[in-house]
C-alpha cells in the first residue's frame, strides 16, 4: 500500500521544471477532499479496477465521468498501472495507486507504485515506430500531464507519478 507522497522539489525533473511557487503546492493540500489510496493486484484486471476507481473517485470530487479532467485522469491511470502490471511486476506484490486532489493550484497528481526498483521509466517518453503495437503509453502521459517522473520507494521499488491540470468542477 503506498504510505507515503513525494514532493516536487524532490523529484528530478521532468516534462516542465516547477515554478518556486509550485514546489510545494501538493505538501500543503488546499482541498478538503480525502486523497483515493488504494492497493491492487498487479495483474490486467487490477489495472482496469484502479482505472475504474480513480473515475468514480473524480466523479466524487465534482469531475464526471464524461468530462475531461476525469478521461484525462482516467487516461494517465490506465497507462501508469498498466506500466506497473507489465514492466514494475513482483511476484507476490500489488501495485498501488494514490490521487490527490490540490484545489488551490488546480492539481490531480496521480502516483503509482510497484515493487520493481531495478525497472525505471526512461527520461523521457521513448519515440515509437508508428506501426508498432505498444509503446506509446508514456507519450500519452506526457502529452497529458503537466509534469511527470519517478522516485525510488523505500524499501523496495518506484513510484510514477504525474500531475494534471484541472479547472474547477
Amino acid at each position: 500500500m503506498l504510505t507515503e507522497t513525494t514532493v516536487p522539489a524532490d523529484e528530478p525533473g521532468r516534462g516542465a521544471t516547477p515554478l518556486a511557487s509550485e514546489v510545494g503546492a501538493l505538501t500543503d493540500v488546499q482541498s478538503e477532499l480525502p486523497p483515493l489510496v488504494g492497493q491492487f493486484a498487479s495483474s490486467p484486471r487490477g489495472a482496469r479496477l484502479a482505472r475504474r476507481l480513480a473515475v468514480r473517485h473524480m466523479e466524487e470530487w465534482g469531475y464526471p465521468p464524461a468530462s475531461d479532467a476525469s478521461c484525462t485522469v482516467a487516461l494517465v491511470v490506465a497507462e501508469l498501472a498498466a506500466n506497473a502490471v507489465r514492466h514494475g511486476r513482483m511476484p507476490g506484490r500489488d501495485f498501488g495507486l494514490r490521487l490527490a486532489l490540490d484545489t488551490a493550484a488546480g492539481l490531480v497528481r496521480v502516483e503509482v507504485a510497484d515493487a520493481a526498483s531495478a525497472k525505471q521509466p526512461p527520461e523521457a517518453p521513448p519515440s515509437s515506430a508508428p506501426e508498432g503495437e505498444s509503446g506509446r503509453g508514456l507519450l500519452l502521459v506526457d502529452a497529458l500531464a503537466v509534469r511527470w517522473g519517478s522516485v525510488p520507494r523505500h524499501p523496495l521499488g518506484k513510484t510514477v507519478w504525474a500531475e494534471c491540470a484541472m479547472e474547477a468542477p
